[in-house]
């Protein structure tokens, strides 16, 4: 898969990482970086970030991340997440999210992304792994 953060953005039109709102600022086989505007129908009662939102947005990471990792014509799919939430991000805010690898191997990847505030806070802390699964026959 490209690089190219619009190239990216592109294949996801319509689907939920367009729904979310979720813009790439940075793609590479290192690490993959993007932000999310929190707004009121992404969040839970009292106006604060719903946990399926972090997930999505986390998933949605580690899924590019992997991506640009996996060899020619290879596919992948979560197999595997779990999110520690520390903190909240109420409606209005700006999340960002970092994913960087912690496994890159032939059958597996495992990634982790921190979600933070604009203040530097972390909302969440998310650890993923991805399946490499062959070319589609």
């Amino acid at each position: 898969m490209s690089e190219d953060r619009s190239a990216i953005a592109q294949t996801w039109k319509g689907l939920l990482p367009d729904l979310l709102g979720i813009e790439l600022l940075e793609t590479s086989a290192e690490r993959v970086v993007a932000r999310m505007r929190v707004r009121p129908e992404l969040c839970t009662l009292g106006g604060v970030l719903h946990g399926g939102s972090v997930m999505a947005f986390a998933d949605t990471l580690g899924a590019i991340a992997t991506l640009l990792n996996l060899p020619a014509n290879a596919r992948t799919t979560t197999i595997e997440s779990k999110t520690n939430f520390i903190s909240a991000a109420a409606s209005g805010v700006q999340i960002t999210g970092e994913c960087t690898p912690i496994h890159r191997g032939r059958t597996t990847m495992v990634w982790q992304t921190r979600v933070l505030l604009e203040s530097g806070k972390l909302v969440a802390l998310v650890s993923q792994t991805q399946l490499v699964l062959p070319p589609a026959t």
